[in-house]
């Protein structure tokens, strides 16, 4: 049993934090009561329907469920029309997708978040040798970096008063750096100096990691295109692939036709039976979402009490993606840790973690996924490459109980061994 080997003194710690945490929990619970209400809302008004759930083949025509799947999307959102789909394999496919739908030779775009993560900069072309990236497809890039944790907002606004930028992009959450995620109210501000000096640039947000977390999204303040994976946030752990992109319908017009061909759009696309635990996970989204952040306010606080000061959010700050970071000072206690979390996992809990190449990852990283559906962060990941500061990236727990006991056990094993 997981409770027989978790530390007595870190279960007193744990009842503890009940008290502490009550507030910081209250204020999750309500964010998630206001999205539930918007999603609930979204299922009504659109008259869902069991029917809706039909398995449609072949060339996927007249499907009516993913059509009223897709409405819900926008309107949650904060778009006018969206895209969802099974076809979408991840949040870099939708990504990429998006960008090579919208960019086309000789346009510039720009990152007004700095270097984006790994996976996206062999996309984008700043590493690689790879023929189909934007890059080598003559599409520009340049990229403006964060100041202490926020836009750049005069570089910004002047770069763009030169109306030659044809999209910026924004990365709302962290990713694999050391740097805050940013909120809702930073990205709204940025929006409306943008739009003071130029109002042809499309403004594309990555919002992997970020949905549910705050009552209002991207789209709500003005973003033209916005872009996640239904294996984190809105696929609720239920939805077992899948990505959506949600903007102005003219751009999800161009995307569309992207994804299946000029004519075409979004008429077509069977959707593999998978309707039901798309609409499932939707609904289920703002309580999963709920549940991995009072799982990451849990992490940080029982980290900070212990003498980890290096996390990040700390348990009483705002949040505005799952993501956790915490720095555990050396090799053995980020490969106990993590071996921790994976023997809590329901799922592959007798896998040994230990560092080891991963392609793409210029180190050695340790990873615990024991998930049902292979790579869903939403349901708890923890993963690290295997250097200093030696600093874990965890995100997930889809219930806040079985959140807590993986901690317990990831700092139990950093305890006793």
């Amino acid at each position: 049993m997981i409770l027989d080997q978790i530390h007595p003194e870190l279960l007193k710690m744990a009842q503890e934090s009940d008290v502490v945490l009550k507030d910081v929990y209250d204020q999750i619970d309500q964010v998630c009561l206001e999205n539930t209400n918007k999603v609930l809302s979204a299922f009504i008004e659109n008259r869902v329907s069991y029917s809706d759930f039909a398995d449609i083949n072949g060339y996927g025509n007249y499907d009516e469920g993913r059509d009223k799947l897709e409405r819900m999307f926008a309107f949650i959102l904060g778009n006018e029309d969206a895209l969802v789909r099974p076809q979408i394999m991840s949040g870099t496919n939708a990504l990429y997708l998006t960008l090579s739908a919208l960019l086309k030779y000789g346009d510039t775009m720009i990152s007004l978040t700095g270097a984006p993560y790994d996976s996206l900069q062999e996309m984008i072309g700043i590493i690689g040798t790879s023929t189909q990236s934007l890059k080598a497809n003559g599409v520009k890039y340049e990229q403006i970096d964060l100041v202490d944790n926020d836009f750049d907002d005069e570089t910004i606004v002047n770069r763009l008063k030169e109306n030659n930028v044809k999209l910026v992009e924004i990365q709302r959450s962290r990713g694999y750096s050391s740097r805050d995620s940013l909120t809702i109210a930073k990205i709204e501000r940025i929006i409306q100096k943008i739009r003071e000096v130029n109002q042809e640039v499309i403004i594309m947000v990555d919002n992997c990691y970020g949905e549910l977390v705050e009552t209002r999204e991207p789209g709500h303040v003005g973003a033209d295109v916005v872009v996640g994976s239904l294996m984190k946030n809105l696929g609720g752990g239920i939805a077992a692939t899948g990505g959506y992109i949600a903007g102005n319908k003219e751009y999800i017009h161009m995307v569309a036709e992207r994804l299946t061909s000029p004519g075409i759009g979004k008429d077509l696309g069977a959707n593999f039976n998978l309707n039901n635990s798309f609409f499932k996970g939707l609904f289920m989204a703002p309580n999963a979402v709920k549940n991995s952040l009072k799982t990451a306010v849990f992490s940080s606080y029982m980290l900070e009490k212990l003498g980890f000061k290096n996390v990040s959010p700390r348990y009483n700050e705002p949040r505005t993606d799952i993501i956790q970071t915490l720095e555990l000072g050396n090799l053995d206690n980020l490969v106990r840790f993590t071996q921790g979390i994976q023997e809590a996992s329901p799922i592959d809990s007798f896998v040994k973690v230990m560092p080891a190449p991963m392609p793409g990852y210029p180190f050695d990283e340790v990873m615990a996924a024991g998930s049902f559906t292979q790579g869903s962060t939403i349901e708890l990941s923890a993963d690290a490459p295997c250097v200093e500061p030696y600093t874990l990236y965890m995100q997930g727990g889809l219930t806040t109980e079985y959140g807590k006991l993986s901690i317990l056990l990831a700092l139990s094993k950093m305890m006793n061994d």
